[in-house]
C-alpha cells in the first residue's frame, strides 16, 4: 500500500508539473503574439488618426476655398436705386463682401445718401453694416453718423436701419445729437420722408419727445 500510495502521488505530481507547463507555454506563445500584434495595431490606430487629421485638414481647405471662390469681392462699390417715390439713394461702402448662402452684401466702411433734391441730402456712414437688397434695408454700425439735411442736425447712434423702398432711417439703441435748435439726447429715433420728418422719443433718463421738421415742409 505504501509503495502504490508513492506512486499515485508521483503521478499526482507529474500530472501538476505537465499542466503547469503546458500553461506556462500557452501563456508564452500568447505573449510572444501580443508582442508581435500589439505594434501593429499601435501602427495602425496611429496612422489611421494621423490619416483623418490630414484628411480633415485637406477637406477644411477645400470647404474654405469653394466658400471663398463662391463669395463675391468688391472694392469702393456703389449702389444705386429709387424709393417708392422716385427719390435716389445711393450705398456706398469702403469694400463689400457678399455673402453666397444669404445673398447680402457685407459692407466695410459703408456710406448712404438720400437725396431730397437740390442740397438736401441725408448722409449716413458707419464701421460696417449689412446691405439686404432682397429685404430693401441696409444696416449699419456702429459708430453711425447721421448728417439730416432736412432739418440740419448731425446725430450719432450705435446702429442705424434704413428702409430703402421708403427712405425711412430708425434706430432704438440712442441717439446724441445738435443742430440749429440745441442738442439732443434720446432713446430711439426716426428720420421718415428721406429727412423731412425726424422723431425723437426717450425712455427713462432720456425722456425727449419731439418732432423736428425743416423750414418750408408745412411741419
Amino acid at each position: 500500500m505504501t509503495e502504490h500510495g508513492e506512486q499515485s502521488r508521483i503521478e499526482a505530481d507529474e500530472a501538476r508539473v505537465a499542466l503547469a507547463g503546458a500553461r506556462w507555454r500557452a501563456r508564452s506563445r500568447r505573449v510572444k503574439l501580443y508582442r508581435r500584434v500589439l505594434p501593429i495595431v499601435i501602427l495602425v490606430l496611429a496612422g489611421g488618426a494621423l490619416t483623418w487629421t490630414v484628411f480633415r485638414t485637406v477637406m477644411s481647405g477645400v470647404e474654405r476655398k469653394a466658400s471663398q471662390s463662391q463669395e463675391v469681392r468688391l472694392d469702393a462699390p456703389l449702389f444705386h436705386g429709387q424709393d417708392a417715390q422716385g427719390r435716389a439713394f445711393t450705398v456706398g461702402a469702403q469694400g463689400a463682401v457678399r455673402d453666397p448662402k444669404t445673398g447680402k452684401f457685407k459692407l466695410i466702411g459703408p456710406a448712404l445718401k438720400l437725396n431730397l433734391g437740390g442740397r438736401k441730402v441725408t448722409e449716413l456712414t458707419a464701421d460696417g453694416g449689412i446691405y439686404d437688397e432682397q429685404a430693401k434695408t441696409v444696416t449699419i454700425g456702429p459708430n453711425v453718423r447721421i448728417s439730416d439735411g432736412g432739418t440740419g442736425f448731425v446725430l450719432t447712434t450705435p446702429e442705424a436701419v434704413v428702409d430703402t423702398s421708403t427712405g425711412n432711417v430708425t434706430g432704438s439703441k440712442g441717439v446724441q445729437g445738435s443742430g440749429p435748435i440745441g442738442t439732443i439726447n434720446a432713446s430711439s429715433y426716426a428720420i421718415y420722408d428721406q429727412g423731412q420728418r425726424v422723431v425723437f422719443d426717450g425712455a427713462g433718463d432720456n425722456k425727449v419727445k419731439g418732432v423736428l421738421t425743416p423750414k418750408g415742409s408745412g411741419g
